[in-house]
């Protein structure tokens, strides 16, 4: 199957010649230029997560989305699909910037960047896609209209599937079978040898779709298929794929507010004036503090890196270790609040379940006071 750019599917094969490009995140865009200029090919795909590492970065923040613009730009260079949009470890394509849809001209880039956007920075989607979630860009297994019921029950019972698209290649869906479609004609005594005969019609739904659409679509059918951009169906999102995204998305910020209720905790025992609470914050505010949840997450560290401040708190554990932890959380938390698409990483979020599980510990065993 061809590519819409006419080159052959590189999923499915591409023996087109790799574009292979050197170390460096800009010159490697510029290179690839050069090479797209020289030999006409088109250059190998890429996924999102491949292009933030030649940038030294593995999620994307508003600050690296806004240096590998300009670096795209400097280029000549654009995204197709865009990089931010896309999902992490989907497939994106180099191309030329006139091939690119929705690119806007040197003009209105040069007035975006008088206004404090960065050059080459097309007007990002800050919707958040179902085609960004994985279960988006799995492709689902299926059964064909004249295979044998047996047989789809047979994948369903293997897999722990409830449901199962009905499909005669990866664009043509004939319609989905259930548990429930299966169960109420053997109610109802109605035959169904084969997939046809309890099968019902599916619903899809494009990529592009908000998260958000899509839930109440998820949730009254238990699932979605999902179109693509070339209209093949590139995934299946069910209720428990929706449950996992929200508990990935969650996690980090339910975390980070026991994190925070413990550390203001631990504070109010060292029965700090409001002089020593006002001393630990930055000295450019005018906020008034009366207690520790007056604090920033900035403002406890520097309260308790303070060796005379440390000693009132009574605690029988290194001060320097617990602020280093402490400070670990704190980065994580910035890159948290800006609610980076990608979340954190399985290692962040390790850290964070780890130094809130210490505190729990450490709460235990604090005395009252």
């Amino acid at each position: 199957m061809d590519s819409e750019n006419g080159g052959s599917d590189p999923r499915n094969g591409d023996k087109s010649p790799e574009l292979t490009p050197p170390l460096g995140g800009a010159e490697k865009l510029k290179q690839i230029a050069e090479q797209l200029k020289s030999s006409g090919q088109h250059a190998k795909p890429v996924t999102p997560r491949e292009l933030l590492g030649w940038f030294g970065a593995y999620r994307r923040g508003p600050l690296i989305v806004k240096n590998i613009r300009s670096a795209l730009f400097n280029a000549k260079l654009a995204t197709k699909p865009d990089f931010e949009g896309a999902w992490v470890d989907g497939l994106i394509e180099l191309v030329p910037q006139v091939e690119a849809p929705r690119l806007e001209t040197q003009e209105s880039l040069s007035n975006a960047d008088a206004s404090g956007t960065a050059a080459g920075q097309i007007t990002a989607d800050p919707t958040y896609r179902i085609g960004k979630l994985r279960s988006a860009n799995t492709p689902p297994m299926s059964v064909k209209p004249q295979q044998k019921i047996t047989e789809a029950v047979t994948i369903m019972m293997a897999n722990d599937f409830s449901q199962l698209p009905v499909m005669e290649n990866e664009y043509k869906v004939n319609g989905i079978i259930s548990w429930t479609t299966i169960g109420s004609r053997l109610a109802l005594g109605v035959a169904c040898s084969e997939v046809r005969e309890c099968m019902v019609k599916a619903h899809e739904i494009s990529a592009d779709t908000s998260l958000f659409d899509a839930i109440n679509e998820i949730v009254t059918n238990q699932y979605v298929l999902i179109r693509d951009s070339t209209n093949k169906i590139s995934g299946i999102v069910t209720t428990s794929d929706l449950s996992l995204q929200f508990r990935q998305l969650a996690e980090p910020f339910l975390l980070l507010g026991e994190i925070e209720n413990h550390i203001r905790g631990i504070i109010e025992k060292g029965k700090f004036t409001k002089a020593e609470l006002q001393s630990s914050c930055d000295p450019d505010t005018d906020r008034t503090v009366n207690g520790a949840y007056d604090l920033n997450f900035g403002e406890y560290i520097r309260l308790l890196e303070d060796p005379k401040r440390w000693l009132q708190l009574n605690l029988k554990i290194d001060r320097k270790i617990f602020i280093v932890g402490l400070d670990k959380v704190r980065q994580i938390r910035n890159e948290v609040m800006h609610f980076d698409p990608d979340g954190v990483t399985d290692e962040e979020l390790d850290s964070l379940r780890g130094f809130t599980g210490f505190l729990q510990r450490l709460q235990s065993v604090l005395p009252e006071r």
